[in-house]
């Protein structure tokens, strides 16, 4: 037996892109739901990206999103940049007009987004695996998922994909193009019960690899050692994670690693991945189910919201007005500033990651890194870049 259900927009995916979508409409009294394969409490768990852009975090805080953010979020004003074993410093807010990056994990920001979602009784459903989708160059398109035992068809207007590049909506069309990039190398990601040791983010190239000193909170450090991409956690022990971070953002001058227990570890490829064209009939991509950047830029999560922003105008235009030039549009403008995320994260990635078996590209990337310090020019671009892409 197949339950049915209908409703204006199905939204495939709770992750930032799928709640907030959702958020969104449902403030501006558009019916959808949201279908989450996974549970609560794993979404809820996800450690990901954690640094919001200026124009992100004002849009989140005018759709009523960003109470806590803003209460508990770690705004900075600059980020730093180690190597040559010396430290640099990139004014973000003074090469940006003032703007800033707020750093706020993305498991955080799900948290709120969940919260307000059950606050206002809209349909949110977990471990609700989507097996069909059906109809979408129609205009009653359709999914099929199971939950605890039972099939449950819904029939809406559009379809949302917002479920990931493994989801199934990026999957879903015959006319969805993939084009990818691997790189060698991957990021062991801890998050640390310890101090941060300095107030901004920082960026080290060493000669042994890349690292990243980040922070979740005033207690908690977020930190990555960059390591080969076949490399496993079971060659990382503690002693070894501590012991190679303090080499790689060893400076003179520098605050050290604040070490403490280690609460949660992963390692992640880096690669690029954009989908296109983002629509199909009645299916729109948001999020990564349409692209992933390498985390060096801190773009993925601003690139998805602002997906997310551009696609709920276009879907209350129809909705209020029977306009669909903003839908008909949207593949092409949010592609167009997915590229722009694209080069930004592959040139960070590029500059910041040493090829300790290629000497050229090892001289190039510092040349790359001295020209940011020595040139305003290049310093502001980037600047810019970094703290408000997506807004550009």
């Amino acid at each position: 037996m197949v339950v049915s259900r209908k409703t204006q927009v199905v939204i495939v995916g709770a992750g930032p892109a799928g709640l907030f979508l959702g958020h969104l409409l449902t403030s501006d009294g558009i019916d959808n739901i949201v279908i989450e394969r996974r549970s609560r409490s794993h979404v809820e768990a996800r450690v990901r990206a954690g640094v919001i852009e200026h124009g992100v975090v004002q849009m989140l805080v005018e759709a009523g999103a960003g109470e806590r953010l803003t209460r508990e979020g770690l705004v900075h004003h600059g980020v730093h940049m180690w190597f040559d074993g010396q430290r640099h410093r990139i004014p973000l807010s003074d090469l940006a007009d003032g703007r800033t990056i707020t750093v706020y994990g993305q498991q955080e920001l799900v948290k709120d987004l969940i919260a307000l979602r059950l606050a206002s009784g809209a349909p949110l459903e977990f471990d609700a695996e989507v097996v069909e989708v059906d109809g979408l160059t129609g205009t009653a398109p359709s999914l099929v998922y199971e939950r605890d035992g039972e099939r449950v068809r819904v029939e809406g207007d559009y379809v949302a994909g917002c479920d990931g590049s493994l989801g199934v909506a990026n999957r879903a069309a015959p006319i969805f193009q993939r084009t990818e990039r691997t790189y060698p190398f991957a990021w062991l990601g801890i998050i640390a019960q310890a101090a941060p040791a300095n107030e901004e983010l920082v960026y080290a190239r060493h000669p042994r690899g890349f690292a990243l000193y980040s922070m979740r909170s005033p207690t908690i450090s977020r930190l990555y050692l960059g390591v080969g991409a076949h490399e496993t956690l079971e060659e990382w022990p503690d002693d070894r994670i501590w012991e190679e971070l303090h080499v790689r953002l060893a400076t003179e001058g520098s605050a050290g690693v604040n070490e403490g227990p280690i609460l949660e570890r992963s390692i992640a490829g880096l690669r690029n991945l954009v989908v296109s064209p983002m629509r199909y009939g009645r299916l729109m991509l948001a999020g990564d189910a349409a692209h992933i950047v390498p985390p060096t830029g801190a773009k993925g999560m601003n690139a998805a919201l602002s997906d997310v922003r551009d696609l709920y105008r276009a879907l209350s235009a129809i909705y209020r007005d029977r306009d669909q030039r903003l839908l008909d549009g949207y593949s092409d403008l949010a592609l167009e500033r997915t590229w722009r995320a694209e080069e930004f994260s592959t040139y960070m990635t590029q500059m910041l990651h040493p090829y300790p078996h290629d000497p050229f590209e090892s001289e190039v990337q510092l040349t790359r890194l001295r020209q940011v310090f020595a040139n305003p020019a290049i310093a502001t671009v980037l600047s810019r870049n970094y703290v408000d892409l997506n807004s550009l």
